[in-house]
């Protein structure tokens, strides 16, 4: 298989993944503190990437890609926390489709800064992921505490994806394992010194952990074939997925401009990495 078509079915099975996710995330911090939803789901995810890590017998990782992971466990930990805080506040398809744009966007603007020239499908691409953006969140009534819970959530997983795109080739496990032990870590002792670990709705925190762990794993596959860029943006469709959900299972409504908003947004996603 090659690197075009990894990137594509690994990228967009993230998406769906961390679409599904965020989504039970979302549902379960209407039901639990959203600090003990983030420290059960990781611990969860730690324990998962920790026994797949030596089940596969992945090699021993270097000390930058243990690096990489720890620095992407912050990142994480800050998009995820926001995020999920985020969704409970909603609408969700607002919440995750800004967090999304800004995640896609911040491993492209890296790149920029890198030395990569953006091209003019991307600028165009650009253009559209702020117009969108600005159409889903002009309404005040979606509550400005989720604006900027979502903008904060964007550049936290756009560091993530960044640092996870440094890993080696063939490092997956062990860098995720790290990361996720960085972020679980924190989030338990402040669980356990705050409302506890009991969960009042486990099955939507576990359900959480499992997809979003598994939507790492395919994203860091996707971004280990050199594409961060592209690997990013795929993934960060997700939003379709959340939106798709909350329409279906709790009946969510959007006004007909910020499903518009949502569409342009969503194009916008694999214009901002095209490739010429």
């Amino acid at each position: 298989m090659n690197d075009v078509a990894i990137v594509l079915l690994a990228g967009l099975g993230a998406a769906v993944s961390f679409g599904s996710g965020d989504f039970s995330g979302g549902v379960a911090t209407k039901r639990d503190p959203v600090v003990r939803v983030v420290a059960l789901a990781h611990v969860l995810s730690f324990v998962a990437f920790a026994l797949l890590a030596v089940l596969t017998r992945e090699r021993a990782p270097s000390l930058a890609d243990l690096a990489w992971g720890a620095l992407a466990g912050v990142g994480g930990l800050i998009g995820l926390a926001s995020l999920y805080r985020g969704l409970a506040l909603g609408p969700m398809g607002v919440v995750a489709a800004t967090s999304a744009v800004l995640a896609a966007a911040v491993p492209v603007l890296v790149s920029v800064a890198l030395g990569q020239v953006l091209g003019f499908v991307q600028l165009v691409g650009m253009i559209l992921a702020l117009v969108g953006v600005v159409v889903l969140t002009r309404d005040a009534s979606t509550g400005r505490g989720g604006v900027l819970l979502a903008v904060s959530a964007g550049l936290g997983f756009g560091a993530f994806f960044v640092f996870l795109g440094q890993t080696t080739p063939g490092s997956v496990f062990w860098p995720l394992v790290v990361a996720r032990f960085v972020s679980g870590s924190v989030m338990l002792v402040l669980a356990v010194r705050g409302s506890g670990l009991k969960p009042a709705a486990p099955n939507p925190i576990v359900a959480s952990s499992v997809l979003d762990a598994l939507g790492n794993v395919l994203f860091v596959l996707a971004a280990q074939t050199g594409r961060l860029a592209e690997a990013s943006v795929l993934s960060n469709v997700y939003p379709a997925f959340t939106v798709l959900l909350a329409w279906a299972v709790l009946k969510e409504r959007l006004r007909r401009d910020q499903w518009w908003g949502l569409a342009v947004t969503l194009i916008a996603v694999p214009l901002v990495a095209w490739r010429t």
